[in-house]
């Protein structure tokens, strides 16, 4: 036990910036590059202390100045920027039928992605071969290994202890019902988050996508299985149990086939003769017209009015995201096909203000890249 109470063993999960300090970096994070004089205006701070706050960080190397804004008035203005080589953080993603790692640097910008050649339905196997990709990876990009923050590890399935123990999907049992963060930190030697692949995939989004035009937005996770996340204010809910967003909780036992999880359109489509067997395929191979897919969304469609209209009925979002391992091709036809509550009949035909349904913006592998940022996000932004 330290002095100021915290465990020795979480020690190296703490944030490594102050409150004030992490206000800053957030702000010039969101800006890419921002004149010096305009960060005060971003806060409740008085402008020496602003000052004071950006030496620090330069001075830690986290900030740096960058060139002047030009098309302004009077001389150009200095600006600052984050240093993007000041750390690294590294995001591993598990779903049914795909293993992923990337790592991002200091601007939450995504270095590289790989998609292994693996099935992860064997945890030790997959877990040695993540382990050599990264050593692979950090030598070939000339990343130093002591600059990594920590693992942000993502996968299928929601929690069901205070130690986010998973119930993953009946592929993912290797993984299931364990404690896999001592594992993991043992295997990576690095402090590890854990969170499901849901949540990493609209943080992800937070970040990279939707987030930059909308704070409050519900993300709908089309996977093998079907779940979401959900951005409140900025800022992930994760809800009492850390299964905030499981919107297949809605839906009944016997309406459990009927819901968008992606495995059920795999089953429609095999039915009619299309020769599909996994998610990744489905990705990278869907065609619109195949027989099977009209079929599928027939049947999902209703399920899916109905989650829309809970979310826009309890949670007033200002975006609902289609996202996951959904085709984009197959997400603009569920988007196209929902019905709105606006759509009915209102009081003196005037109807509420309802929520843009959009498409995933954030490019690459959605829950990998938010696994990615969770460490970065948790240690030094808000």
């Amino acid at each position: 036990m330290m002095t100021d109470g915290t465990p020795r063993q979480f020690l190296d999960r703490q944030p490594l910036a102050s409150e004030n300090e992490r206000l800053i970096l957030d702000i010039v994070r969101r800006h890419g590059r921002i004149p010096r004089a305009a960060i005060t205006g971003h806060t409740n701070l008085t402008q020496q202390s602003v000052h004071r706050l950006i030496e620090g960080l330069m001075e830690r190397g986290l900030l740096r100045t960058g060139a002047a804004l030009k098309g302004t008035r009077g001389q150009p203005s200095p600006t600052i920027e984050l240093v993007p080589e000041a750390a690294y953080s590294l995001g591993i993603s598990i779903n049914t039928d795909s293993v992923v790692i990337c790592i991002a640097d200091f601007r939450c910008s995504l270095l590289f992605e790989e998609k292994l050649k693996i099935l992860p339905n064997d945890r030790e196997a997959t877990l040695a071969a993540l382990s050599l990709a990264l050593e692979r990876l950090l030598a070939q990009h000339g990343i130093p290994r002591e600059q990594l923050l920590g693992l942000g590890f993502s996968m299928s399935g929601f929690f069901v202890s205070e130690d986010r123990v998973f119930n993953a999907p009946e592929p993912l049992r290797d993984w299931s019902l364990i404690d896999l963060k001592p594992i993991l930190e043992t295997r990576f030697r690095l402090p590890v988050w854990l969170e499901n692949n849901a949540t990493t995939g609209a943080i992800g989004e937070s970040l990279l996508g939707a987030g930059l035009w909308c704070q409050t937005f519900a993300y709908l996770s089309f996977n093998y299985g079907f779940g979401g996340g959900l951005i409140l204010g900025g800022q992930p809910f994760h809800g009492f149990h850390g299964n905030a967003g499981e919107f297949s909780g809605i839906y009944n036992p016997d309406e459990g086939p009927r819901r968008p999880a992606l495995q059920y359109l795999i089953a429609a489509l095999q039915r009619n003769g299309v020769d599909i067997n996994s998610i990744d395929a489905l990705y990278q191979q869907f065609d619109p017209a195949w027989p099977g897919v009209e079929e599928w969304l027939a049947e999902t469609m209703p399920q899916v009015d109905r989650l829309v209209a809970t979310l826009i009925a309890v949670l007033d979002p200002q975006a609902i995201v289609f996202g996951g391992q959904i085709p984009p091709a197959l997400g603009q036809m569920m988007i196209d096909r929902t019905h709105l509550p606006s759509q009915r009949d209102h009081r003196y035909g005037v109807g509420p203000k309802e929520a843009k349904l959009v498409l995933a913006q954030a490019k690459g592998d959605a829950s990998a890249i938010g696994a990615a940022l969770l460490p970065l996000r948790l240690r030094y932004f808000v």
